[in-house]
């Protein structure tokens, strides 16, 4: 059955440059479907073996709306190929690339520290931007604050920024970030270190003028242990002022562990919470089930396995009844299953074993 170009057009955009590539040679109707605008609307573009972009597709990057852009950091021809990939969207789309995510695959050479491709973007986005979106959760080097008060200037259309990346240290204090939310008054996604926040921050967030904020994901590391901690008034402020806000804490191992339950405040409204910590979190556990029963949806945990674990999960299944997603990455009791699939009705997938499994384990379905 022939299906009319704007739905293959449509199936077509979900697919990467090489597969869109193989696409264009099938048949002629392919070929013709694959010029058309809403064939581009989402690419993604992956530089990881040294190749240049096929010519016949330069021309149509300008039609890229949403563009994920992955390559490999161990060979400077991938970072050459994946800025002139995005110098060509952005160009030549005369600045209508809407979102761009950025993902670097591979290990990156010994001490880089991605200078060329933070200066080759703010390079391009000097070109005229409208970009609504800017994830870079998948860059593994330290964001700076030159860099990101340049992308804040040049992108003021920002409704979503990441930048809680996973390098080793925060690069972005909190004056940077009052400065990002002055030049993008329309932000309401953000992704930030914990560190990079303060109260001033967080007053700005709450601005009569601003749009409310709908999600807030912060990444909780070692840079914790240099700033003063957020207190729980500030966080329930920020409650008052955004009622709807998702917010998603990712503490990583690298937090020290006294520095965990300053973190934790009562008020702050989480849905996702991620325990990577790799400690024993059973003062955690007794923590969450206390401050986020109401608001709770995601739960992961990295811990070590023992009955007063289990003992602590059950009791947590009991209270976090909204949970949709939980994840436990030791092994746990037959009880500590049951407890989440019986008083949890919206759970609908969950990582919880029994006994050890290879790596990685096989998350559990429900609907």
């Amino acid at each position: 059955m022939d299906l009319p170009e704007e739905i293959l057009a449509h199936i077509f955009s979900f697919l990467p440059l090489h597969d869109k590539c193989n696409a264009f040679t099938v048949c002629k109707a392919w070929s013709n479907t694959m010029t058309h605008p809403s064939s581009w609307k989402d690419t993604e573009v992956r530089c990881e073996s040294g190749n240049s972009l096929p010519e016949r597709f330069s021309d149509l990057l300008p039609l890229v709306r949403n563009l994920k852009l992955s390559m490999s950091l161990t060979d400077p021809a991938n970072r050459k190929t994946g800025l002139c990939v995005l110098r060509q969207a952005v160009a030549g789309g005369e600045g209508q690339l809407e979102a761009l995510s950025i993902c670097c695959v591979g290990n990156p050479p010994l001490f880089y520290a991605g200078q060329d491709l933070q200066q080759g973007l703010v390079d391009i986005l000097t070109n005229g931007s409208s970009l609504t979106v800017l994830d870079l959760r998948g860059v593994p080097f330290t964001l700076n604050d030159s860099f990101i008060r340049s992308v804040s200037m040049l992108c003021p259309a920002l409704k979503s920024l990441y930048i809680n990346n996973h390098s080793l240290v925060c690069g972005v204090n909190a004056e940077t970030l009052r400065q990002a939310l002055k030049c993008c008054p329309s932000l309401t996604v953000l992704g930030v270190f914990q560190a990079s926040l303060s109260e001033d921050v967080l007053k700005d967030l709450m601005l009569p003028q601003r749009p409310a904020l709908n999600k807030l994901e912060l990444r909780c590391e070692r840079s914790l242990k240099y700033t003063p901690p957020l207190c729980d008034q500030i966080w329930s402020e920020v409650k008052r002022r955004h009622p709807y806000l998702w917010v998603e804490l990712e503490l990583d191992h690298t937090l020290p562990e006294l520095h965990v339950p300053g973190v934790l405040q009562p008020s702050i409204p989480v849905r996702c919470l991620r325990l990577l910590t790799w400690t024993l979190l059973l003062d955690e556990v007794h923590l969450v089930q206390r401050s986020y029963a109401n608001t709770l949806e995601v739960l992961e945990l990295q811990t070590p396995p023992s009955p007063e674990l289990n003992s602590a999960l059950v009791s947590l299944a009991k209270q976090c009844v909204k949970l949709r997603e939980v994840h436990c990455f030791c092994v746990v009791s037959q009880e500590v299953i049951t407890a989440f699939i019986t008083h949890c009705p919206n759970l609908s997938k969950y990582t919880l074993k029994i006994y050890k499994e290879p790596h990685p384990w096989t998350c559990t379905k429900l609907k």
